[in-house]
């Protein structure tokens, strides 16, 4: 077996692994051609990630370049333009859209009073609602990368509205811009995209920015927070938080947006160990009053349902089972979680609950909540749950004797492999 197919069966696409590994993609192309071999430094955390022994990555790496001796040395196909990969050839234009439209809303100079004018918000009115429509439909979509054309249609056509406005016209539709390109990185982020994802938030960010937008620029600093997270880059997730969490005391007080920030503040803080933190801001999350507190349905859709389920995984992390297993048990017992409801939702908490059972070497609890999961995996096609059951299989380690388990096992890397291919 080579590096690509040790990779695929693991379920990770050559962007994931080059994320958690923090080298570029091009780079695991080059490894698995035999063009170039990985640094001594990198080996190590290669090797663990691909869960074989650091004797039998050397030996493999050698394999690898022996077999490229005399070769032309071509990239594979999934790094040069003429692969015919219609997803990728999506994801290059998208980009290319959200690149122009980006530099064109970094161009433009924010004029406050012409943004209060009503005949220069007309258009960026029309975008909003639009956007607000795209953001129902992705959240209905069992599958989101269905929502690609679409969101790339709105791309285009706020492009065009940019190229062919004033200034301050242009100006007018930056908050557009900064609210369609946190969509777009989204639908990039559930499809294991984060280098895409990072483009697109980072845009939303800067566009948001100039709209003079805060809460909306704090959201877009939360979703790429989520990217650095992927990768268990945590600490510096939370120093992204930190700023997302100033910027939040700047916007409105009636947005629930300081409370989403201190949400996945305590998903940073459960990453780095630190207990009392995670706690501190879970607590200040629940602060949102259920009652009052506007969630815009789309950007912002924060309103505190999920902080049960949020707080068990929390604990999950910070090994803290009982505490854990209490909350994501309760989190089952909403209605929003019920059987035919959010899928993704569900798909964690159930994965999260299988991962308990493994810790604790409980085989049922693995095979019944882990085949749930599953399923609501394979009827989404959501990336989310593939990422969360590709945990739960990195924990089935010595349970695999139980021919249930080793039988889940493989059905998720099939399941894996198949949405990184």
């Amino acid at each position: 077996m080579g590096l690509a197919e040790r990779r695929k069966m693991l379920g990770y696409s050559q962007e994931g692994l080059a994320h958690t590994l923090g080298v570029d993609r091009t780079t695991v192309g080059r490894w698995e051609t035999g063009r170039t071999v990985p640094q001594p430094v990198l080996r190590p955390r290669l090797a663990k990630l691909l869960q074989v022994g650091l004797s039998e990555l050397n030996t493999l790496v050698s394999q690898l370049t022996v077999r490229a001796e005399g070769t032309d040395r071509q990239p594979s196909g999934s790094d040069h333009h003429g692969s015919g990969d219609i997803d990728d050839m999506i994801r290059r234009e998208f980009l290319r859209v959200i690149t122009v439209t980006g530099t064109l809303t970094s161009l433009t100079p924010t004029d406050a009073q012409a943004l209060a004018e009503g005949t220069q918000r007309g258009a960026s009115e029309d975008f909003t609602r639009m956007n607000s429509h795209l953001w129902q439909v992705y959240q209905l979509a069992r599958s989101k990368s269905s929502v690609y054309p679409v969101v790339h249609d709105q791309l285009l056509s706020l492009t065009r509205a940019l190229e062919g406005r004033s200034d301050a016209e242009a100006g007018a539709l930056c908050g557009a811009a900064g609210d369609l390109f946190q969509l777009a990185g989204e639908l990039a982020f559930d499809n294991s995209r984060y280098t895409d994802a990072a483009a697109s938030y980072a845009l939303a960010a800067s566009a948001s920015r100039e709209a003079r937008s805060y809460d909306l620029w704090a959201c877009a600093l939360v979703r790429h927070a989520y990217v650095g997270m992927s990768g268990k880059q945590y600490k510096e997730a939370a120093g992204v938080l930190s700023a997302a969490e100033k910027i939040a005391k700047r916007g409105d007080g009636a947005l629930s947006t300081r409370h989403w920030v201190a949400s996945v503040q305590a998903e940073a803080y459960a990453g780095m160990g630190q207990l009392t933190a995670c706690e501190r801001a879970l607590d200040e999350a629940q602060k949102v009053d259920h009652s009052s507190a506007i969630a815009t349905g789309g950007w912002l859709r924060f309103d505190g349902s999920r902080l049960m389920e949020e707080r068990g995984a929390r604990y999950l992390e910070l090994g803290r089972l009982d505490l854990a297993e209490t909350a994501l048990t309760d989190a089952l017992k909403q209605r929003a979680l019920a059987n035919g409801q959010s899928f993704r939702r569900r798909g964690a908490v159930l994965t999260d609950l299988a991962v308990i059972g493994a810790k604790r070497h409980d085989r049922d609890q693995v095979v019944t909540f882990g085949r749930e999961a599953l399923e609501l995996a394979r009827a989404s096609s959501s990336g989310y749950v593939a990422r969360r059951l590709r945990g739960l299989r990195a924990e089935l380690g010595p349970l695999n004797r139980d021919a249930r388990v080793a039988d889940l096992g493989a059905e998720i890397d099939a399941l894996t492999t198949s949405q990184q291919t």
